[in-house]
């Protein structure tokens, strides 16, 4: 009898440590130690927050995370809009959930769990930008992680960790972008923002490539321009290596590279003396710059300065490589194309842009570069834009299709590539090729 007595109690006893532990992974009135990092990174539609890392305080094995363990719900707010800030709020679906150290990395046993999201040019609430009155600009994003699932510490049945509410953000990580530096330079009464990449330093020259923004990137923080439409693949280990390493400027101005002397897209620009002192200036400050290998590109707004430099600074450049490019034909004149004859120039443009439209602008003036006698200028237009990896596709199944206006997707993915004395080349191939 007393035998029976013994062994009762021991598994009430059991079943009170049981219970204490399923409830009581953290002791009662300890402060949880939780909170959350997001990483965003930049693909060909701009920027987005692909996984959060998700501090929960005590360190569990790699099996005990599953995708259904949390869900994550964000708002997104954007305080230029002064009547009712939020943009949109929902819960953002987890594609993947791994145990991990504390910078993301997966380990078999760690206090951080990684949640990745899912992603793709038509899902809004994954971006931490939006654009609006004309311009981009990083937004607030929050977010809160519930627990929907227990958590085991251990191995074994006892221990879990349960309910927890995560809403405490402890800092963001932006790929690639932190890779670059940032400044500012006043040239007279203008103040152009910039970033830079340098790469890494050797005993030899390095060429420059300038990159120069649309018109959505204007303003004062230069991580602008490298965000919103992926102007970091200069500085991937991909573009790169065409080079063996090239320094990348990316200027920013104020507003717009199209604001002329008496009106918009007039055929010049308030900010070509300034921008031209700028890349003098760093060229300077950097003597492993090779000064015969500047190469001179940009988008829209960017295109269009970057014909504006080549007019009016004739073989500075060793190339160039203006992307639907904003000056029309009709501002260009015959001495014009001779000036900008004398530097090698690669045209990228999509038939469909209806913003820029290249029967006014590219098509034209690469003719009469042609007809002048121009011998290493190359014109590619695209059908379209649309997405080449396959990741992302219409209901019919067909590849998802860009605004005809982005053909600066194909540059950023080297996807423009022609016929060179019967070899195919890309185009930072033949970038990379250039000389003064």
């Amino acid at each position: 009898m007393l035998k029976s007595v013994k062994i009762f109690m021991l598994i009430i006893l059991t079943a009170v440590l049981s219970c204490s532990f399923s409830i009581g992974a953290f002791a009662k009135g300890e402060k949880v130690d939780t909170s959350y990092r997001s990483v965003t990174e930049i693909h060909d539609w701009g920027a987005a927050i692909t996984k959060l890392i998700v501090k929960i305080g005590k360190p569990v094995p790699k099996q005990s995370i599953t995708k259904d363990t949390f869900k994550v719900h964000v708002t997104r707010s954007d305080d230029r809009l002064l009547d009712s800030p939020l943009l949109e709020e929902g819960y953002r679906e987890v594609t993947n959930a791994y145990v991990a150290d504390q910078n993301g990395n997966p380990a078999v046993r760690g206090k951080y769990v990684v949640l990745e999201m899912k992603i793709g040019p038509t899902v809004s609430l994954g971006s931490p930008l939006n654009y609006y009155s004309g311009s981009n600009k990083w937004i607030k994003s929050d977010y809160t992680i519930t627990q929907e699932k227990d958590i085991k510490i251990n191995a074994g049945k006892f221990g879990t960790i349960s309910g927890l509410v995560i809403d405490t953000f402890a800092g963001e990580t932006r790929e690639i972008v932190d890779s670059f530096s940032s400044g500012q330079a006043t040239y007279k009464d203008v103040t152009l923002t910039y970033a830079d990449y340098a790469p890494a330093k050797d005993k030899k020259k390095n060429p420059l490539i300038i990159w120069l923004h649309g018109g959505g990137e204007g303003g004062t923080d230069p991580t602008i321009p490298l965000s919103a439409n992926k102007a970091t693949s200069f500085a991937t280990e991909t573009i790169q290596s065409y080079f063996n390493g090239a320094y990348v400027l990316v200027p920013q101005t104020p507003t717009r590279w199209m604001e002329g002397i008496s009106g918009g897209a007039d055929g010049t620009s308030i900010y070509q003396e300034a921008l031209m002192s700028l890349i003098k200036d760093y060229v300077a400050n950097n003597p492993d710059i090779d000064p015969n290998r500047i190469y001179i590109g940009g988008a829209s707004n960017g295109g269009y300065m970057t014909m504006l430099m080549v007019r009016d600074y004739p073989g500075y450049f060793a190339a160039a490589f203006p992307v639907c490019e904003g000056l029309n034909n009709n501002l260009v004149s015959d001495n014009d194309i001779l000036n900008m004859s004398q530097t090698p120039i690669w045209f990228v443009h999509a038939k469909n842009d209806r913003t820029l439209p290249p029967g006014s602008n590219a098509i034209p003036t690469y003719n009469r570069l042609i007809d002048a006698g121009a011998e290493n200028v190359h014109l590619t237009i695209f059908d379209n834009v649309q997405d080449n990896s396959g990741l992302y596709k219409n209901a019919d199944g067909t590849p998802y299709e860009y605004n005809g206006h982005w053909s600066w997707i194909y540059v950023y993915n080297n996807e423009v590539e022609t016929k060179i004395n019967d070899q195919t080349t890309t185009l930072m191939e033949w970038l990379a090729a250039q000389s003064r």
